[in-house]
């Protein structure tokens, strides 16, 4: 069922206006942003001074609680990872998760159409479109100096 519901996803993105994917620096922190008026906000950062990675994903409405968060990224090189390692911010619409490291992360994002993100029975759709070459900024920044 999934896998029809992430077919229908990559047609219909096909038809929607493409939004930016941003990669950016606060202070030390690395940032890649991707804002869509409908699903909502992912936000990925990377501490060098951890070094910890987090991505976290905002949605208009609260995530259910749920044993799992994942992400299936289609329309290139397929890829599905998923986690009990998730925390919800206290109201409830912002969904975390951190770790040392991004690498399959930053390959879904980098070389695929679609990232379905999923926790329960929500899904939340992003069209990957222009991500590859802010991915690779975001990737290296943590090799920049910081003053």
């Amino acid at each position: 069922m999934r896998r029809i519901l992430l077919t229908f996803a990559l047609l219909t993105l096909a038809a929607a206006p493409a939004t930016a994917w941003e990669a950016g620096r606060e202070g030390t922190i690395c940032t890649l942003t991707h804002i869509d008026p409908i699903q909502g906000e992912v936000r990925l950062t990377y501490d060098p001074s951890g070094p910890l990675y987090s991505i976290t994903v905002t949605r208009p409405e609260p995530w259910l609680e749920a044993p799992g968060f994942g992400i299936a990224f289609t329309g290139g090189a397929e890829l599905t990872i998923t986690t009990d390692r998730h925390v919800l911010s206290e109201d409830g619409r912002a969904l975390t998760v951190t770790d040392r490291g991004f690498g399959n992360v930053l390959s879904g994002l980098s070389q695929n159409a679609v990232a379905a993100v999923f926790s329960g029975p929500v899904t939340l759709l992003f069209a990957l479109e222009g991500a590859a070459p802010e991915v690779a900024e975001f990737a290296a920044c943590e090799l920049l100096p910081t003053a």
